[in-house]
Formats: structure tokens, sequence, C-alpha cells
């Protein structure tokens, strides 16, 4: 169960109801009026809980589950214990996180402008939206309805956010338009300056940044990520698009529609991802690259050349997933020749 000092479990609700929110088949003991009052892991879930088999590495927590009902592909269901009603579903953790929202949904913001906070007679704010302490809202600004500014945080001049928008604590944001329902946890740095530079014998030269970033509806950005606005064209966060914490993108950066960044990816400026680019930790890929649609690239990958759509690239430089493991195998043949 979780900590209720943090967390608000709503409910309950029948296994009828669970199934007709998640569009899950009813099996197993098939108890359709069983009250499900929380979300439990298998090994600790009671009779009156709900919780998921996704992977056969936990089939024997499964056999073991006092659950009351269980998530689980028709394939795995014969491995249920006896007694328990099975939520049937090819994709049982999807399934989960349906019913988790259900029990546990996320408050609204409490609507008011809190003590402290600075507000330009010129911005906008939307009805609903909560504006915590210390927040400073810049001249011109537009925030849409039912958002959430957490405490100090800053939304710079101009800048656009659409309805829903949550934006965590000690964010800042300029030169942006964002759309509805975009999530930035603490610490996001939006708009600033992107990093470019003129080569000169006397020094650098600074190239002015006068492009903005451009963020679709549904996405994610996890703390103390980074975005550059653009040098000129826009840097573009496409929708639905998923970013982990501690993430860096350039300027003129454009990400297609769904994508996965996981922590500590860098993406170097002017480089285009298609859509539903998925991009393992510490990823790095240099500028100027056109990685296609549907492409993966696997955790601490070096990244230098140009990827095609549905390829599956590893290691540094990244090489196409079956070069790769010839390569690792070959090595592991050469080193075990020098040991005998």
């Amino acid at each position: 169960m979780a900590d209720p000092r943090f967390f608000s479990v709503a409910g309950p609700f029948s296994v009828g109801e669970i199934a007709r929110r998640t569009g899950a088949a009813i099996g197993g003991a098939g108890n359709v009026e069983l009250l499900l009052r929380d979300v439990a892991a298998l090994e600790a879930a009671g009779s009156a809980e709900l919780s998921f088999l996704d992977n056969r590495k936990y089939l024997d927590e499964f056999r073991r589950t006092g659950a009351g009902a269980v998530f689980v592909q028709p394939a795995l269901a014969a491995a249920a214990p006896v007694g328990a009603t099975l939520l049937l579903t090819e994709q049982p953790y999807r399934a989960y996180a349906v019913a988790a929202q259900a029990f546990y949904p996320e408050p609204p913001p409490s609507p008011g402008i809190a003590a402290g906070a600075s507000i330009d007679p010129t911005a906008r704010i939307g009805e609903g939206t909560a504006v915590e302490a210390h927040a400073v809202i810049g001249p011109g600004v537009e925030i849409g309805q039912r958002c959430l500014i957490g405490a100090n945080s800053v939304i710079a001049a101009g800048t656009v956010l659409g309805d829903d928008v949550r934006v965590g604590a000690n964010v800042s944001i300029s030169h942006a338009l964002i759309g509805a329902r975009v999530r930035l946890y603490p610490g996001v740095r939006i708009g600033q300056d992107g990093f470019g530079f003129a080569l000169d014998s006397r020094g650098y030269v600074k190239v002015p940044q006068l492009g903005r970033v451009v963020i679709g509806d549904d996405v994610e950005i996890g703390a103390n990520s980074t975005i550059d606005r653009g040098a000129g064209p826009d840097t573009v966060i496409g929708a639905g698009t998923m970013i982990d914490n501690l993430v860096q993108i350039g300027h003129n950066v454009q990400i297609g529609r769904g994508c996965v960044l996981v922590a500590q990816v860098g993406i170097s400026g002017s480089t285009r991802l298609g859509d539903h680019v998925m991009i393992g930790g510490q990823g790095g890929l240099i500028g100027h690259l056109t990685i296609g649609s549907g492409a993966r690239i696997g955790a601490q990958a070096g990244i230098m050349r140009d990827v095609a759509p549905g390829e599956t690239v590893l290691g540094s430089p990244g090489l196409p997933i079956k070069e790769f493991f010839r390569q690792v195998a070959a090595l592991q043949r050469l080193a075990r020749k020098k040991d005998g």
C-alpha cells in the first residue's frame, strides 16, 4: 500500500469496473463483483488488491500470489493460483497502469495565486490555474486553464502554455510555445541560448540564438533536463514524447512524436529524430544527423552517422546490432586464444 502521507487512494472498484476501464476479459475464478481496494506487487498483494504479471521471470510469484485479481496474458493464465480472478489481456503492464491511475488519480491544482508570486499585469492566467509561492510570470505570458506553476519557477516574457500544463518547482521557461497536458519536472530549463559560436583567431564570436522551443501536447520532460532554443529554426519536441531526467537537447534539434529519451541522453544541434525513436541511457548523438522513425539506439551508444528507420544500433561508434555482436564475439574469441 502506498504511503498515505503522500498518496490518496480512490475506489474501491469492482473487478467488472476494472475490466471495463482497461478492456481486459475476466477469467480464472471470475469474481466480477469482487471489490478491489488497492494495487500491489504480486508477492505483497492481498485478497482485496490488484496486481499484474508482465514478465515470465515472476511466474513463481504469480503462482504464490494472494492477490484478489491479476492482469495476465492468456498464455500464462494456467499458472494462476486457485481462487484468483484473472483480467486477461495481451498488455498486462499497460492495463495495470490504467487501473493504477484510477486508484491514484492525480489531484487537480488548487486554483489561486500564492503570496509572494510575481505576475506581470499583462500576463493572462487561465481559469483554475494555481501559481505557487515566489513564482515569476513575465509580461505577455499566456497560461491555459487548470495549470500548475511550481514554487520559484520563472516563466519569461511571451511564453505560451496550453491547458493542464504542470510546471514543477524551480523550472525556467523562455522563448517557448508549449502544448496541452505537458509536464515539466523540477529543475527543467527550456529556451536558454543554444551553444552556438563562430570560430575566430581572436576568440569565439557568439551567434545570436533567434529561434524558439516548440513543444507538442502530452510531452513529459524529466528533472533537470535542458532544451536549448533554436538558432533561427526552432527546436521542436513532438507530441507524446517522453524525456527522462538529465537529458540535454541542443539547438535546432527536431524530435518526432512518441519518442523516448532515457536519462543522460545528449543530442547535438540540428539533429532530427523521426517518430517513435528510442534512445537508451547516456546515448550521445553528434549534430546534423537524421534518425529514422522507429530506430532504437542502445544505452551509451555514440552515434556519428545517420540511422535508418527501424534500425537498432549499439556501441560507440554506433553499429547495427548484428554487426556489433559479431565484433563482440570476435573479440571474445581473440581473448580466449590469447589466454590459451
